[in-house]
């Protein structure tokens, strides 16, 4: 896992440590405890945490992990092997960055395949915050509404099998960033977005300047624009860890306030076991000063969806080079507004990747001519993503970037 100028984070080591001695016992029907040994298996289950925008807490309070090998089984049909918290735990989520993990427990489960993945939350009751919010520069908790579905269970896309004897290890990553969501007059709603990943800890890692970290900066791996994972760097090394990635090329993306972004093209995660850096403590990634800007509008869904949350991404494409996502918003429940602030007008710094390091950063050129032009681009699952190309914000925000999506 180690390699040379690499210094590994101690931080989710340290977390698993003091929580590996949670053993919860199953309770439940079907592929319980009570299978003969020889046939019984264990699962393991742990929380992890991409970082959240614009919040200085994100509280959830989980009561229990379920499973079950049928697939059209409800909260009340037998088959339910649970990983019960007793008491139920409040978790911040933005403690669980850079690769930490909590462990929430494991249990006997018996040999097979299984179709169903459920996380339960408590709901918040009364004027207890079971899930809560603390926005940015505040100091109050606010009420995070929560589904329905907390009730039975946030269903999880992920199916896995389970081999007599042997050990299956689960992370939960929740993506605090995109699953809160505004509604209006201050509210805010959880609209889960979780990914089900292996434990091995591989990925990309690197440094970036000190002088950088009193300006919300973050990390993101990405593909296609798209981000696979997303971290903020250590509060006093600057160092960061995108870890546990998919095996594939990623272009790193570092931004920051009040600077323009840096990226790394196409490094290589080709090992389930190493972590690829990417700077050292020696050479950070720096960021160059920039003004910045803001795109601002509304997106509408035709039909009114309750149930889907629509998102709005600024990204710029480099001359030769990959496309990548800057930043982006989801869309307020109720209005359908979104404003992405924070804009550099400056042009991003790129390198490709090389194993040999420190790498030679050097302004971009864009597909989208000139600098502080950005492609936008708005989708909600079920509907076809729309986009507008060379928004302009080097002379002015922009205001009145509306979208209309339909399936």
């Amino acid at each position: 896992m180690k390699q040379p100028g690499y210094r590994p984070l101690r931080t989710a080591s340290a977390a698993l440590a003091a929580l590996t001695a949670l053993t919860l016992a199953a309770c439940g029907g079907g592929g319980g405890s009570t299978a003969p040994t020889s046939t019984m298996g264990t699962l393991s289950v742990s929380l992890t945490d991409a970082p959240s925008c614009g919040f200085d807490a994100v509280n959830i309070t989980v009561n229990k992990v379920r499973v079950n090998q049928s697939a059209t089984a409800s909260d009340t049909d037998a088959g339910w092997t649970d990983i019960t918290l007793s008491p139920a735990r409040k978790i911040n989520l933005l403690n669980l960055t850079n690769g930490a993990l909590d462990a929430l427990g494991q249990t006997p489960l018996g040999a097979g395949h299984y179709t169903q993945l459920r996380l339960v939350l408590d709901p918040n009751t009364g004027n207890g915050l079971a899930n809560s919010v603390v926005p940015t520069g505040s100091t109050t908790e606010v009420s995070l509404d929560t589904p329905s579905a907390v009730q039975s269970g946030i269903k999880l896309n992920n199916e896995f099998d389970v081999a007599a004897g042997q050990k299956v290890d689960l992370v939960l990553d929740f993506d605090a960033c995109k699953s809160i969501v505004t509604k209006g007059n201050g509210k805010y709603a959880l609209k889960p977005v979780v990914k089900v990943i292996p434990t091995a800890l591989n990925g990309i890692g690197g440094f970036v300047a000190p002088a950088l970290l009193t300006s919300h900066v973050m990390v993101s791996a990405q593909q296609n624009g798209a981000i696979v994972s997303a971290t903020t760097p250590n509060a006093t090394t600057g160092e960061f860890s995108l870890t546990r990635l998919p095996l594939g090329n990623y272009d790193v993306v570092v931004t920051a306030d009040a600077h323009a972004a840096a990226i790394v093209g196409a490094v290589p995660v080709t090992s389930t076991s190493v972590i690829v850096p990417v700077s050292t403590s020696a050479a950070p990634i720096t960021l160059p000063d920039s003004t910045t800007g803001s795109i601002s509008g509304t997106v509408l869904l035709a039909p009114v969806s309750t149930t889907a949350t629509a998102y709005v991404d600024a990204k710029q494409t480099i001359a030769s080079g990959p496309t990548v996502t800057i930043k982006y918003q989801g869309a307020d429940l109720t209005t359908g507004g979104y404003t992405l602030t924070g804009l550099p007008t400056k042009a991003p710094q790129y390198a490709a990747y090389s194993a040999t390091l420190p790498l030679t950063f050097a302004s971009a050129t864009t597909v989208q001519p000139g600098v502080g032009k950005y492609l936008l681009e708005a989708s909600a699952a079920g509907y076809t993503t729309k986009s507008l190309s060379s928004v302009d914000i080097s002379t002015a925000n922009q205001t009145g970037v509306n979208f209309n999506l339909v399936p």
